[in-house]
């Protein structure tokens, strides 16, 4: 292979994608995504058999790369990186501080990553256990999160709500405001960032993902959050038709008994 990537380990060449990274731009965001660090922990997470190949992206991002990987059983898995560089920091320490979970001191941007990324996992893993449809999550290294890869057996990724094609409409939002639901009434979690990108559709099922920045309940800001989510839906159902106000997807969410 041509790209910068290939050449950091020899080792590595199994994990990397075949697409050959041509333009300024492509090495640029190569480098910012595979540093040093990075391919030693793919190598590792690689010798315990969580990736065995590293295919292209799924989805890019200012903050993170999402990989489509095969594990040593054959199945496919997702794989997000997040890029060390480019990563909004003040952004990552507004969602941490606070939160009874973390106690980070350190301004060192690894270590914060480090624990954003172990976040996600913890927030995934929350959700995942009452019943929330996310990706499963698998294990967290460094600046690298492996889990469930959403999408068909051939190795095509879900698309995000945005950009299907819902047949059921009805069904898909009803699913969607029962799991904000039980994110927030048995998770104990807002999710902070929801919205028609972050809810992928499979088998005319939605799967909520990207909850890296989800506060607990009682965290001071979750309300705040949970209002921008709820606004968000709304516009997102109406772009499908359907005519459901804030009022009423916060009123089914809050009301814990229903």
């Amino acid at each position: 292979m041509s790209s910068k990537v290939s050449k950091a380990d020899d080792n590595l060449r199994k994990l990397l994608s075949e697409k050959r990274l041509k333009s300024v731009e492509d090495r640029r965001v190569g480098s910012e995504v595979f540093d040093k660090i990075t391919l030693e922990t793919l190598y590792k997470l690689a010798k315990m058999g969580y990736i065995n190949i590293l295919n292209g992206a799924i989805s890019t991002g200012k903050e993170a790369n999402v990989f489509k990987g095969i594990d040593d059983d054959g199945n496919f898995v997702a794989v997000k990186i997040y890029r060390v560089t480019t990563s909004d920091f003040k952004k990552m320490q507004h969602y941490i501080q606070g939160d009874p979970r973390f106690n980070v001191k350190s301004s060192n941007k690894r270590q914060l990553i480090s624990t954003w990324v172990n976040k996600e996992l913890r927030n995934l893993t929350r959700a995942y256990e009452v019943g929330v449809k996310v990706p499963k999550p698998l294990i967290a290294k460094n600046n690298v999160l492996v889990m469930e890869f959403i999408g068909d057996e051939e190795g095509n990724p879900a698309l995000p709500m945005r950009l299907s094609e819902v047949s059921d409409p009805v069904k898909v939002s009803e699913k969607i405001i029962e799991y904000v639901k039980i994110l927030y009434n048995d998770a104990k979690l807002v999710h902070g960032d929801l919205s028609g990108f972050n809810i992928l559709i499979k088998d005319d099922e939605p799967v909520i993902i990207d909850i890296s920045q989800g506060m607990v309940v009682d965290h001071p800001l979750s309300r705040e959050l949970l209002n921008r989510d709820i606004d968000n839906l709304a516009k997102d159902f109406k772009k499908l038709g359907l005519k459901i106000t804030k009022e009423e997807i916060k009123s089914r969410i809050m009301d814990s008994k229903s």
